[in-house]
C-alpha cells in the first residue's frame, strides 16, 4: 500500500514475479504457520500490504524513528509472543480477521485476545475482495467474525484493507470501475457504521486509491486513514484526507508482521479507540523558488548561510538566492534546479537546540514568529526560544522536547 506512480512500470515486472511466488491460488509461503487441523491457503498469506510489497519489490523501508509504534499481523505470523512484542515497545496492533465472505484467520483469537492481554490497544481488519461479493455482505461477515468495536479504551475501530489484489493475474481494481469501487467501499463503510456505531478505518495506498476510486474524497470525513507507504514518508495522502491516523511503514522490521506508527501520543491512541480523536494535519515540505517571498524564503536564506553562503536575509527569493541554492544542491548531489523542494529542505535543515547559535537558530526564530511567537531574532537558542519551540510542538502534536529536529522543521515550514 503506497505511492508508486513514477516507478510503477519498472516495478510491475518484478511485482508480477513476486506475486507468482507469493500468492498462487491454493498455495502459501513456504514455512508459513498452518492452523491446527487446517490446510494453509492463499488467503493465509494475504495481509495488509501484500499487494504493495509485491508491486514495488520493497518490504524493508527506511527506519521511522518517531511516532507511537505498532504492528499488524495475519495467519502468516501464527501464534505471536505478545509479551515480547509489548516489551519491545509496541503500543498497538491490528489483526486480520476475515477476507471476502468465507475466510477467517485461524489464529485470530490468539492474536486479537493475546495482544489485548499483553496491554496493547488492538483492532481487527478485513481484507477486501470486491470481486466476489458486495461490500455490505463482507462488512457483516467481518463484524460477525470478531471485527466489531466497543468503547472500552482498548479496542480500535475495525479497518477495511482495500489495496492491489494479491492474486496473481487478477485486475488491480478487482474488475470494478471507479464508480463501482466507490459504491462498494461505501456499502462496506455504511454497513459497518450501522452495525457498530463507528466508521471503519480505511487502509490503502495513494496510488491504488487514485487508480481504482478516481482519488475520491467521499470517505475522508467519515473514515480515519491508515496509509501505507514504504518510501520513508506517509505523503502524499489520498484526496480529502489532510492527516492520517496510522502509517504502515514497512512489511518487515523489529515486530512480527508489518510495521506501523500511530499519529499521536498514547493518550491520543486511547482517545482514538474511544472515538474522540481527530488526526492532526500531516504537513509537507513546501516548494520554494525564485520570485517568492515570505517566512519560508527567510528561513531558507538563513539555512543556506548556515551551510556557508553569504546571503542578505531579506525574505526575497532573487537570482542570488537561486544561485546559492544551485551551488548547495550541486555540493550535496541533488537535482540542481534552484527550487527548494523536499530533498533540498531535508539537506538544509539541521537539528537545533538549547545552547546553539548562528543562522540556523535565526531561521527557527523567524519561523516561530511567523506562527505567532514574539522572539528577538538574534541567533541565540536560549530559554525563551526553547519555551516557544515547546509551545509550538505541543500545539502541533509533536514530541515536546524543545529540540528542533526534522519533524519540527517540517511543521514550522508548512
Amino acid at each position: 500500500m503506497s505511492t508508486l506512480t513514477s516507478r510503477r512500470c519498472l516495478a510491475l515486472s518484478a511485482g508480477a514475479l513476486a506475486l507468482i511466488a507469493f500468492a498462487q491460488p491454493g498455495a502459501a509461503h513456504a514455512g508459513e504457520p498452518v492452523p491446527p487441523g487446517a490446510t494453509a491457503t492463499a488467503e493465509d498469506a494475504h495481509h495488509a500490504g501484500s499487494g504493495l510489497a509485491a508491486l514495488t519489490g520493497r518490504s524493508v523501508a527506511p527506519q521511522v524513528k518517531t511516532g507511537l509504534r505498532g504492528l499488524d499481523v495475519s495467519a502468516y505470523q501464527g501464534n505471536v509472543n505478545w509479551s515480547a512484542v509489548r516489551s519491545g515497545g509496541a503500543s498497538f496492533a491490528y489483526v486480520k480477521a476475515t477476507e471476502g465472505l468465507t475466510y477467517k484467520n485461524a489464529y485470530f483469537s490468539q492474536q486479537y485476545n493475546g495482544s489485548a492481554a499483553a496491554g496493547l490497544v488492538r483492532g481487527a481488519y478485513h481484507f477486501a475482495r470486491p470481486e466476489n461479493s458486495g461490500g455490505a455482505a463482507q462488512a457483516d461477515n467481518f463484524v460477525n467474525q470478531g471485527g466489531g468495536w466497543k468503547k472500552d479504551g482498548k479496542t480500535l475501530p475495525g479497518a477495511l484493507d482495500i489495496e492491489y489484489s494479491p492474486v496473481h493475474g487478477a485486475p488491480a481494481c478487482y474488475g470494478l470501475g471507479q464508480s463501482q469501487m466507490v459504491g462498494w467501499i461505501g456499502a462496506f463503510v455504511d454497513r459497518y457504521h450501522a452495525r457498530t456505531g463507528r466508521y471503519p478505518v480505511i487502509y490503502t495506498t495513494t496510488d491504488w486509491w487514485s487508480k481504482c476510486t478516481g482519488n475520491t474524497a467521499a470517505f475522508a470525513k467519515k473514515s480515519p486513514l491508515w496509509i501505507a507507504n514504504f518510501n520513508g514518508s506517509p505523503r502524499p495522502l489520498p484526496h480529502g484526507w489532510s492527516g492520517y491516523a496510522i502509517w504502515q511503514t514497512a512489511e518487515k522490521g523489529p515486530f512480527p508482521g508489518d510495521q506501523d506508527v500511530f499519529n499521536g501520543s498514547l493518550q491520543d491512541l486511547r482517545k482514538f479507540a474511544n472515538g474522540d480523536y481527530s488526526p492532526p494535519t500531516t504537513p509537507d515540505w513546501p516548494a520554494v523558488q525564485q520570485g517568492q517571498s515570505g517566512p519560508q524564503v527567510t528561513a531558507a536564506q538563513s539555512l543556506l548561510n548556515s551551510h556557508g553562503s553569504s546571503l542578505n536575509v531579506d525574505g526575497q527569493f532573487g537570482s542570488g538566492t537561486r544561485d546559492a541554492v544551485i551551488a548547495f544542491q550541486n555540493a550535496n548531489h541533488l537535482t540542481a534546479d534552484g527550487v527548494i523542494g523536499p530533498n533540498t529542505w531535508k539537506a538544509l535543515v539541521v537539528t537545533t537546540q538549547s545552547g546553539a547559535s548562528g543562522p540556523a537558530v535565526k531561521a527557527v526564530q523567524s519561523l516561530l514568529n511567523s506562527h505567532g511567537s514574539s522572539l528577538n531574532v538574534d541567533g541565540q537558542f536560549g530559554g525563551g526560544t526553547r519555551d516557544a519551540v515547546i509551545a509550538f510542538q505541543n500545539a502541533n502534536h509533536l514530541t515536546a522536547d524543545g529540540v528542533v529536529g526534522p519533524n519540527t522543521w517540517l511543521a514550522l515550514l508548512s
